[in-house]
């Protein structure tokens, strides 16, 4: 028996060690994907992003107890910046939410950058789908902090919360593109300190200048004290306005078309770049290009044109 299979039947070990092959890159993970793939798309996924230090790991860990008392199963994935040294990762935040460590009913995955962008790790993705496929009701993703650029978990949130705190200047980088855009639920955590009233205050003026159509989803501005449990429920409650909305507009349809069409372009790109850089420099080819580039013998541009006309002969194999 397969991993998928006995993930499919409810093994946490196999589920585990999926996702570690998927992490690790083992192309033996794919094929257990495959299997699993059918049933995924039944879970509710959160995305929280928002600077460092925001507290974002503490209102995961909250938000996740809510959910556990109203009966539904959480899984966690927690990625944390990749050391440009070492390439290792500190992957605290399981310290953060020891508490569920025992739960049967919370699966808690880090996962590290290594590198990638975007504020989440490149198999995200995957592990999510393994949550899924568990049987989980609720995935939660924290990323890393990130800035205004970096929002690839809009693209796999079906909820986006960003989580801002008073005192950091969160007023002003509110203004900038993206941060606006990206956020269903806004949060200003740590509620207690000076300066939160004005900082939500600020938020939702900007909010509701904002072009919006009719029908379209406003965010609220929500505070909480995650390290004291405050306003958890109300933003839990929140979450589930929007997902009820996403339905209810028929919102859902366009967003699983975006995300469809974002994982398999992103897994063409990396597939393709993978299998025709891996021959280039198997038959020597690549070596010759770059030296021919020191010498301005070759440029790029015609070396890419000439690569690309030689190798890629498009075949159609559209599944049916």
């Amino acid at each position: 028996m397969g991993l998928a299979e006995k993930i499919l039947q409810g093994d946490i070990r196999a589920a585990a060690r999926l996702m570690r092959d998927v992490d690790d890159g083992f192309s033996s993970a794919l094929d257990e994907l495959k299997i699993l793939y059918p049933y995924t798309g039944k879970a509710y996924l959160i995305g929280i992003t928002g600077p460092p230090g925001a507290g974002k790991s503490t209102l995961t860990d909250q938000i996740t107890a809510v959910f556990r008392r109203q009966g539904k199963r959480v899984g966690i994935v927690a990625v944390d910046p990749t050391s440009p040294f070492t390439g290792g990762a500190i992957l605290g935040d399981r310290i953060r939410m020891n508490r569920h460590a025992d739960d049967a009913g919370v699966f808690i995955r880090s996962l590290a950058t290594r590198g990638a962008l975007g504020g989440i790790s490149r198999s995200t993705g995957e592990v999510v789908n393994i949550m899924d496929a568990m049987g989980m009701d609720v995935v939660i993703i924290e990323t890393v902090g990130v800035g205004q650029d970096e929002i690839d978990i809009v693209r796999m949130a079906h909820t986006t919360a960003v989580v801002m705190v008073p005192g950091m200047g969160d007023d002003i980088q509110a203004i900038k593109a993206g941060i606006l855009e990206i956020a269903d639920v806004f949060v200003v955590n740590k509620a207690d300190r000076d300066g939160a009233d004005r900082t939500a205050r600020d938020l939702a003026v900007m909010l509701e200048m904002g072009s919006r159509l009719e029908g379209e989803w406003l965010p609220r501005v929500m505070k909480t004290e995650a390290s004291r449990g405050v306003g958890i429920d109300e933003l839990v409650a929140e979450f589930e306005n929007h997902h009820n909305h996403l339905f209810t507009s028929g919102v859902i349809e366009k967003f699983t078309a975006e995300k469809n069409a974002a994982v398999f372009t992103d897994m063409l790109k990396e597939r393709l770049f993978r299998q025709l850089y891996d021959a280039l420099v198997a038959d020597g080819s690549f070596g010759r290009i770059v030296a021919g580039m020191a010498t301005r013998q070759i440029d790029p541009y015609s070396a890419v044109e000439d690569i690309l006309a030689a190798s890629l002969v498009y075949h159609p194999a559209v599944p049916r």
